[in-house]
């Protein structure tokens, strides 16, 4: 393609009429990594899957991520006070679905089929995770159906060479090389 090449503009699809839908059609176009948040130990142990992981701050290391108030992780995590979020490789995709709660399972039952190791803090992280933050919970900011959670990170690792799973338009997908 050079300069004088003209490029076909993009079909736009009709405007959704309820604000809400057409908010979640749009969002469906953002594609995001595909994280587990993990909380607490033995039996108390549980967790969720989500997109809406991002950098806060690199002085102190700090992450956000958007928790739904109704989810089953909420509570144990403002109790424990301590979480890990793993960034997810395209073979996890079971995991995702298991802490999505597909299948029916909760807590302790949706880190089956994991390699789950600690870091610091003491919460579940994947052994074989794309990376993996060890995180303190320092602030939880209720809007609307969810609360930010702010975590100061205090330790992370990351797997070398490794691709990361992708959540867009309402599927898993991979990087194409």
């Amino acid at each position: 393609m050079n300069a004088h090449t003209p490029v076909a503009a993009p079909t736009l699809a009709p405007e959704l009429p309820d604000a809400s839908l057409a908010f979640r059609a749009a969002m469906r176009k953002l594609a995001g990594a595909v994280s587990v948040l993990t909380v607490g130990t033995g039996d108390e142990r549980t967790g969720l899957t989500a997109t809406s992981v991002t950098s806060l701050s690199v002085e102190p290391p700090t992450l956000l991520i958007a928790v739904n108030r109704g989810s089953s992780s909420f509570a144990p995590l403002l109790k424990e006070r301590t979480f890990a979020i793993n960034v997810l490789r395209p073979h996890h995709q079971p995991i995702a679905d298991q802490f999505a709660g597909k299948g029916g399972l909760k807590g302790p039952e949706r880190y089956q089929g994991g390699d789950w190791t600690r870091l610091t803090t003491g919460a579940p992280v994947l052994a074989d995770a794309l990376a993996a933050f060890d995180c303190e919970l320092e602030d939880a900011i209720e809007r609307h159906s969810h609360v930010i959670v702010i975590g100061r990170v205090v330790a992370s690792r990351i797997t070398e060479s490794a691709q990361p799973l992708l959540y867009w338009a309402g599927g898993y997908r991979g990087l194409a090389d």
